[in-house]
């Protein structure tokens, strides 16, 4: 059985073509994805990813919110129990913050540029099957 990941857009960034991008990247890579479309509270979010029983969550923010908006969505995510799901984020997120952000509970970060392949193949490493 393919691995179950929710692609999501938290907040008020319009922007969408990354996460589409890497959607069909993961889908094509032989996963099963789940796409939320725009503007999702990061409790909508947990909440879909508790519904479509996802192994992992990923994020994309090009609106400068990251810093708030990623730890809210692993923040909702444990108040649901949901404390194995992996969270992976990515976006136009400056490397000062990186840091930040895997201290609040984000896996990884992929910053513009990074390879298709790379990210398929992180996940392929680091998020179980179903």
């Amino acid at each position: 059985m393919p691995r179950r990941i929710l692609i999501a857009k938290p907040g008020l960034d319009g922007h969408d073509r990354g996460a589409k991008v890497i959607a069909r990247a993961l889908r094509d890579a032989g996963n099963e994805v789940v796409y939320t479309g725009l503007h999702q509270t990061p409790a909508m979010i947990a909440e879909a990813a508790l519904q479509e029983d996802v192994r992992a969550v990923g994020l994309s923010v090009l609106s400068g919110a990251h810093t708030t908006l990623f730890p809210k969505v692993v923040e909702e995510l444990r108040a649901r129990g949901l404390d194995d799901v992996v969270v992976f984020g990515g976006g136009i997120i400056p490397d000062a913050d990186i840091p930040g952000l895997l201290e609040a509970g984000l896996s990884v970060i992929f910053t513009p540029g990074t390879p298709l392949v790379e990210i398929t193949e992180w996940v392929d490493a680091h998020v179980p099957n179903n």
